[in-house]
């Protein structure tokens, strides 16, 4: 999911020995997802990607969460995001940049964490009533959206929804592994996709007393995030790894506060099909295979 429209030029950098003197200090609220790496002692990073509401740092460490956004206000609030109030400029792609003890440190501005916010809020019980109506909102929301996903829905999409539905762990990490890395852009489609069935599962599932789709859930979450780093881009690794924790940007959690009945679904489906070219749509595709194996395996419960 990008947040810009295109990274600014890249230029050469040398690794850094030490961090750049900070010429100005600003205050961040960081997700509580990155909290280690920002408590973490100081280490080097280098910026990934530059937006104009975005930069993506890759922190040299072998842990996650390996990426950190940066982001302001306007910018979709990532799960492993730091926010600030104002846009940082003058950052390239390939820039050095610092993380840890607290703070980040990129073209010459200190970010001081001083707020933490929660990328898995607590869902709360789920009125049964309202599952299956949301599913059928969903569907017909996402089929009158211009924004369409990035997969077409035959194959290993198609083999998820049923194996999910069914509880086959053969078939659904079969295709999990097929659609890890699918696609093109920041975050494949296929990462989307899986990134919006994890959460759905997980939170789901427990708000709705359905303990197979949390079981799912963590089945799915061993096997995605296993080589994650090795089957897709960083930052889409990283997202990974916090779907397979529950933690998803506000959009997503509006949606499953919606469906659950906490809030209404209907404005929620369209704020995330908006996302991004293809983003929304694919993680709204996600999130209905797994209302829809919620469904399922509650009714065979």
């Amino acid at each position: 999911m990008s947040v810009g429209t295109r990274p600014k030029g890249r230029r050469a950098t040398t690794p850094a020995s030490r961090p750049p003197a900070a010429s100005a200090y600003v205050s961040g609220a960081a997700s509580v997802a990155v909290r280690p790496a920002i408590e973490a002692p100081r280490r080097p990073a280098r910026v990934l990607a530059a937006f104009p509401l975005a930069l993506y740092l890759e922190i040299r460490s072998e842990a996650e969460p390996h990426v950190v956004a940066v982001v302001t206000g306007e910018a979709v609030r990532l799960p492993n995001a730091v926010v600030l109030a104002e846009r940082l400029d003058g950052v390239s792609a390939g820039d050095d940049a610092w993380v840890g003890e607290g703070s980040v440190e990129v073209g010459g501005v200190s970010i001081c964490v001083r707020r933490w916010w929660d990328p898995a809020p607590p869902l709360g019980p789920a009125d049964p009533t309202r599952l299956a109506p949301a599913l059928g909102l969903l569907r017909r929301a996402r089929a009158a959206s211009p924004r369409r996903p990035g997969l077409d829905p035959d194959g290993a999409p198609a083999l998820l929804e049923r194996g999910c539905r069914a509880g086959s762990l053969v078939e659904s990490i079969t295709a999990a592994e097929r659609l890890i890395g699918l696609g093109p852009g920041l975050t494949p489609s296929g990462d989307d996709m899986l990134a919006g069935l994890l959460v759905a599962l997980r939170h789901l599932g427990a708000a709705a007393g359905v303990p197979r789709a949390v079981w799912l859930a963590d089945w799915l979450a061993a096997a995605v995030t296993y080589d994650a780093r090795t089957r897709t881009t960083p930052i889409s690794a990283t997202l990974l790894h916090c779907a397979a924790r529950g933690e998803a940007s506000p959009e997503v959690t509006g949606v499953l506060r919606g469906v659950a009945g906490h809030q209404p679904l209907e404005p929620a489906v369209h704020r995330l099909l908006r996302l991004g070219h293809t983003s929304g749509a694919d993680l709204a595709w996600g999130v209905q295979i797994g209302l829809s194996a919620v469904l399922a395996h509650r009714e065979g419960q």
